[in-house]
């Protein structure tokens, strides 16, 4: 294989990766930020489509391949629509799109490789052909695992590093004579332009117990739909102080400060990481790069003039 069918093989690779990522992203971005743009005056009527319809157009151009993979029954109660809300998803055409771009990459991109093969007059066959069309099918059918596991981090962290904020206001405000649901929800408001996602979620809970739901149940659904360990301890924490009749702000108070802590730690455990991480780019990347500098000049003079020196002698 020459060089310019190698070229070509890896620029149409990179093509259909970029292009598979950039639909993957656009599907399955959180409508937080669209909505706080809105909000901020940064979008106006008509500039685009939101997550929303963006959803549904992906829903209905791939529903015939998405019935091939997506769950007949039993969704509602499956680990995939946790998923879904830990990611701050909750388009009813969410699943039809996920299960859709599954099956539509892992038939599209193995074409794709096939014909770029073909059109390059590669000479993998048989057994490498089949293994090579393999690999990319694997990777556009688990491709949308990892965009939707990397959004779930990215959300839960962001919610994991302003919940602190979040648990000293409400404590200001109960201290400040405020009850409970109040509190709530005027974190919520407080919150919306710092932290979108955990206002969102605040307000959802307001919305449950303002429909009676009772604030257990409320605050359950909340670590539920979050799945930050930080807010399932200030669910727990709230409910054994209802129970038990103690003060909910001084509680509040003591897990605000453990909140922080577990913030700061996992702060220098990722500081800590950087000088292992720095190791490999260190010794592959960069000291070849500065021997050859340093060590270049010398040996090119060893070269020219000690070699031929000590053969001269021999």
């Amino acid at each position: 294989m020459s060089q310019a069918q190698v070229g070509f093989l890896v620029l149409v690779f990179v093509a259909t990766f970029a292009l598979a990522i950039w639909v993957l992203g656009r599907t399955l971005g959180n409508a937080s930020g669209q909505r706080l743009k809105r909000v901020m005056g940064g979008a106006q009527e008509g500039s685009g489509p939101d997550a929303q319809e963006w959803l549904e157009r992906v829903a209905r151009a791939t529903k015939p391949l998405a019935k091939l993979s997506i769950p007949e029954a039993g969704y509602e109660f499956s680990a995939i629509r946790r998923r879904f809300m830990n990611a701050g998803v909750r388009s009813t055409f969410a699943p039809m799109a996920y299960f859709g771009v599954k099956t539509t990459l892992a038939l599209l991109l193995p074409t794709l490789t096939f014909a770029a093969l073909t059109l390059a007059r590669s000479h993998v066959q048989g057994v490498g052909l089949l293994s090579v069309l393999l690999l990319v099918s694997t990777l556009g059918y688990y491709l949308p695992n990892y965009v939707l596991a990397k959004a779930i981090a990215v959300r839960q962290r962001e919610i994991f590093e302003n919940f602190p904020d979040a648990l000293d206001l409400m404590t200001v405000c109960m201290e400040a004579g405020l009850g409970t649901d109040a509190a709530l929800n005027k974190v919520a408001e407080d919150m919306v332009h710092k932290c979108p996602n955990l206002s969102e979620e605040l307000r959802l809970v307001n919305l449950e117990l303002r429909a009676g739901a009772p604030r257990d149940r409320a605050l359950r659904n909340l670590a539920l739909r979050t799945g930050v360990e930080e807010v399932e301890g200030f669910v727990s924490m709230v409910n054994q102080a209802d129970r038990f009749g103690t003060s909910i702000a001084q509680s509040l108070r003591v897990h605000s400060d453990t909140v922080r802590t577990r913030r700061r730690q996992k702060a220098e455990e990722t500081a800590a990481k950087i000088p292992l991480k720095l190791l490999f780019p260190l010794i592959f990347c960069i000291f070849p790069a500065l021997m050859l500098v340093i060590m270049g000049p010398a040996v090119i003079q060893m070269i020219r003039i000690v070699l031929p020196t000590m053969s001269g002698q021999a």
